[in-house]
C-alpha cells in the first residue's frame, strides 16, 4: 500500500469539506481516555530496509499460536486447515471475486455462494442462511435489528453468557437506533433465570451456546418462554465445530441463529477477517440482511443462480433496506465451504470428537492440580477454570514457559470481579505433549 503525505492544507480541505472544525470535533464520538495525545512512539527517517529490520524484530517479540502449545479461544479457535483449503480458494476465479454484482456472470461465484447457504441451514437446523455476514458479533447485532423489525418491538434481552465483545457490538449499534438492550449479569455457571425477565415488550432474547465460559445449554426452554410472550429466540455460538456435535439450535427451536464461521478453513489472523453465519425460519425471509442466492432455470430450462433477496442500501432505497452491510464475506464463505466439503458429515463429526475428546483429556489432567477448579458441568472444547490468584499473571507466567494458556476472564469482563476466572480452549491440533506442557507450566507458575 502507497504512503500518501498530506500537508496541513490538505487536511484543512478536508476538514472543511465535511464540516469539521477541527481534528477535536472528528473525534468528538470517541472516549477521550482512547485518544492518544502524543505523537506515536515510532524512528524517524529510516530507509525501507531499515523498516523491514525493526518490524521483524518487534515480531520475533510475540509467541505465535503456530509455535507453542496454544489454548486460547473466547470466540477464535485454533484449527487445522487442509492445504487443498488454501490452494482452491486461491485460483483466480476465486481470488478475484470480490462480490457477486453481476450474476448473470458470476455463476460459479454464486453456486459455491447457494451451496455454502445449503450447509450453514443444515448446520444450524433452520430453513434458510443468507450468503454471510462480516463477522459472528455484527451478525448478531443484524439478528436483534431483524427481531425488531419482525415483532415491532425494541428491546432485546441479552444473556449473561453472550460473549461480552458481541454484547458491546449490539449496545453499539442499538445506540442511534433507540432500541434498549438488557443485559442479565455475567452467568459463569449458566444457571440464570432468563425466561423471567421476559414480558410481552421484548423483541428477542440472545443466548449463547456453548456460551463464552464455554457451558453447554439446553434452549428449549428459552425458546417456549419466548414463543409464550411472542418474542423470538436468538441462538448464537462462536465455535461452528461444535455444531458437528451438538443438537443444532433449530431443533432446540430457535428462530434465528447466528455466529463465527472461522472455525472451518479460516485462520486466525489477527481477528479477521472472519465469517458471520446467520440462518433463520423461512417466514422471516424477507427480514433477512445481506443477501440471498437463490437457484433458478433459464428461458432454456437450465439450471443457474440468482441474487434473488438483497434488500441492502446499495440496491434499494435506504430508508426501505434490512441492513447496511456493504458485503458478504465471500472469500472466507468459499473457504469454509471448501472445509466442510472436504470433511463431509462424517468428517466434520469426527473433528468435533476430536476437540471434545481433547478438552476432557485437559480437564482429567487439571484435575491433579492443587488449588484449580473447573466450573462447567458440560463443555465441548472450551471450559472456565478458577485458580489461585489473579489468572492474567498466571496467563503471563505460563507464557513465559512457552504455553499461551487462555483468556483471563477479566480481559472480557473487567469491571465484573472475576479476575481468578481462565477461560481455555483445546482443539484438535493439540497433541498430547501440548496438554501435557499446559499442567506442568501451570504447576510451576502457580
Amino acid at each position: 500500500m502507497r504512503y500518501l503525505p498530506l500537508t496541513d492544507v490538505d487536511r484543512k480541505d478536508m476538514r472543511d469539506a465535511i464540516g469539521v472544525a477541527d481534528f477535536a470535533a472528528l473525534y468528538a464520538d470517541v472516549p477521550s481516555e482512547l485518544l492518544l495525545d502524543r505523537p506515536l512512539d515510532l524512528p524517524r527517517a529510516k530507509s525501507e530496509m531499515e523498516v523491514e529490520r525493526l518490524l521483524s524484530a518487534m515480531a520475533k517479540r510475540n509467541l505465535s499460536a503456530a509455535s507453542a502449545p496454544f489454548f486460547i479461544g473466547a470466540g477464535a479457535y485454533r484449527h487445522h486447515i487442509p492445504a487443498s483449503v488454501d490452494h482452491l480458494i486461491q485460483r483466480s476465479e476465486f481470488l478475484t471475486s470480490y462480490t457477486p454484482y453481476q450474476p448473470e456472470i458470476s455463476q460459479g461465484t454464486l453456486q459455491y455462494l447457494f451451496e455454502f447457504q445449503t450447509q450453514v441451514a443444515m448446520l444450524t437446523g433452520m430453513e434458510i442462511a443468507n450468503a454471510s455476514m462480516y463477522d459472528g458479533s455484527t451478525a448478531c447485532a443484524e439478528a436483534a435489528l431483524m427481531a425488531h423489525r419482525i415483532t415491532k418491538r425494541r428491546k432485546a434481552i441479552l444473556s449473561g453468557g453472550l460473549h461480552p465483545h458481541y454484547a458491546d457490538v449490539l449496545r453499539t449499534i442499538s445506540h442511534f437506533a433507540g432500541d434498549e438492550i438488557v443485559a442479565l449479569a455475567p452467568d459463569v455457571r449458566a444457571r440464570e433465570d432468563i425466561a423471567s425477565a421476559i414480558d410481552d415488550s421484548v423483541s428477542c432474547v440472545i443466548v449463547q451456546t456453548p456460551d463464552v465460559f464455554g457451558n453447554l445449554r439446553d434452549l428449549t426452554p428459552i425458546a417456549e418462554a419466548c414463543h409464550r410472550h411472542g418474542a423470538l429466540l436468538v441462538a448464537v455460538f462462536t465455535e461452528v465445530v461444535s455444531l458437528g456435535l451438538l443438537k443444532s439450535p433449530g431443533e432446540m427451536g430457535a428462530d434465528i441463529v447466528v455466529g463465527e464461521g472461522q472455525s472451518l478453513g479460516n485462520p486466525l489472523s489477527f481477528g479477521g477477517p472472519y465469517l458471520g453465519l446467520l440462518a433463520t425460519r423461512h417466514s422471516y425471509l424477507r427480514q433477512t440482511p445481506g443477501r440471498l442466492i437463490g437457484e433458478t432455470v433459464d428461458a432454456d430450462g437450465r439450471r443457474g443462480y440468482v441474487a434473488t433477496l438483497s434488500a441492502r442500501e446499495q440496491h434499494i432505497r435506504r430508508d426501505k433496506a434490512t441492513s447496511n452491510i456493504c458485503t458478504n464475506s465471500n472469500l472466507c464463505a468459499l473457504a469454509f465451504s471448501i472445509h466442510l466439503s472436504l470433511l463431509g458429515e462424517a468428517g466434520l463429526r469426527r473433528l468435533a470428537r476430536a476437540n471434545h475428546a481433547s478438552a476432557i483429556d485437559l480437564v482429567d489432567r487439571l484435575a491433579g492440580v492443587a488449588g484449580v477448579e473447573t466450573l462447567n458441568e458440560s463443555f465441548f472444547n472450551e471450559f472456565t477454570l478458577r485458580v489461585p490468584g489473579d489468572a492474567a499473571r498466571l496467563v503471563e507466567a505460563m507464557a513465559e514457559q512457552g504455553v499461551l494458556a487462555g483468556v483471563p476472564v477479566s480481559r472480557l469482563l473487567p469491571q465484573a470481579g472475576l479476575d481468578d476466572l481462565l477461560i481455555v480452549a483445546s482443539t484438535e491440533v493439540d497433541t498430547v505433549e501440548d496438554r501435557e506442557a499446559f499442567v506442568a507450566a501451570m504447576r510451576g507458575a502457580l
